[in-house]
């Protein structure tokens, strides 16, 4: 599934719809290549998107710093 644009709080309840967190994330594939922007929240919903096995593809760099600062603190703690 192809995201695009910006994804902000808003969006969650569409995506929670779209893609649920209790899928089969194996069959699960998120391409952001066309995402611009994104909100607190909605890295939130990506890193337990990310967390459950369902793939990032073309993560934008800054979001995947912010991800990756998520799980770091999450790991100190």
């Amino acid at each position: 599934m192809a995201l695009s644009g910006q994804i902000d709080e808003k969006d969650l309840p569409e995506l929670h719809t779209l893609i649920p967190l209790d899928a089969h994330p194996k069959d699960i594939t998120l391409d952001l290549e066309e995402v611009r922007l994104v909100d607190r929240e909605a890295v939130g919903y990506l890193a337990a998107c990310e967390a459950i096995g369902i793939e990032l593809r073309n993560c934008p760099a800054y979001v995947r710093k912010w991800l990756n600062a998520r799980s770091d603190t999450r790991n100190e703690q």
